[in-house]
C-alpha cells in the first residue's frame, strides 16, 4: 500500500479528480466556482495543485469534490484501495 505522503506526493485523490473532471466536461475554474456554491474553497490554482499531487485535500475539501463531480468519496481514491481484502 503507498504510503499517504512520502515526500512528493501529497494526497491519494489528485489522478481521479483530474478524470472525473474532464470526463463532465469541467474546467478547474468550473470545479472551483461549483466547490465555491457549497462554502469549499479551492481556487483553480490549488485545484491544479491537487491534481498533479502536490497539495493536501481536507476532509470538507474531499467531500466537496466527491459531490460537485457526482462521484461517492471512495471513487476519488486510486482503484487498488477500493479493493475489499
Amino acid at each position: 500500500m503507498p504510503r499517504i505522503i512520502d515526500g512528493n506526493q501529497f494526497n491519494l485523490v489528485g489522478d481521479k479528480v483530474k478524470l472525473y473532471r474532464k470526463q463532465r466536461r469541467m474546467s478547474q475554474k468550473e470545479l472551483s466556482e461549483k466547490l465555491e456554491m457549497l462554502a469549499v474553497y479551492i481556487c483553480r490554482g490549488s485545484i491544479s495543485r491537487i491534481e498533479d499531487g502536490s497539495r493536501t485535500v481536507t476532509d470538507i475539501e474531499l467531500y466537496g469534490l466527491a459531490t460537485v463531480l457526482g462521484v461517492p468519496v471512495q471513487a476519488l481514491f486510486p482503484d487498488d484501495m477500493n479493493k475489499s481484502s
